[in-house]
């Protein structure tokens, strides 16, 4: 499968965005999602993960209440929506995809991923 993040950009803090990821190449639904995050001289850190199925969601304690991610099998297409954003959510934004498993199952870990984006910068500004 293929991703492709969009929807990033420079925002003001407090200000909301919301990021898409499209997949193509393989059914969608067969695969759990997540959405990650790196800044720079920091590690790849984990933000929100959901099911095949969209039944299930995980979210980083870090942006619980402020992100939600949620998914539409139908446009192929996960989301991630950033409200009450913070100057050190400033990072390049990624989408992951991993093949199988329950269709409930949650991955939150970045090494059980095998399909990436090539991420979508977001800067948001004091």
């Amino acid at each position: 499968v293929q991703l492709v993040e969009s929807g990033g950009g420079l925002v003001q803090a407090g200000d909301s965005l919301r990021l898409s990821c499209v997949a193509s190449g393989s059914t969608f639904s067969n695969y759990a999602m997540g959405w990650f995050r790196q800044a720079p001289g920091k590690e790849r850190e984990f933000l929100a993960g959901i099911s095949r199925i969209g039944s299930d969601t995980d979210c980083a304690p870090s942006v619980k209440g402020r992100f939600t991610i949620s998914r539409d099998n139908a446009k192929k297409t996960v989301y991630l929506q950033m409200d009450s954003l913070k100057p050190e959510d400033t990072a390049v934004y990624y989408c992951a995809g991993v093949f199988g498993g329950n269709p409930k199952m949650v991955v939150t870990t970045s090494d059980r991923y095998n399909y990436w984006g090539q991420g979508t910068q977001v800067t948001v500004s004091s």
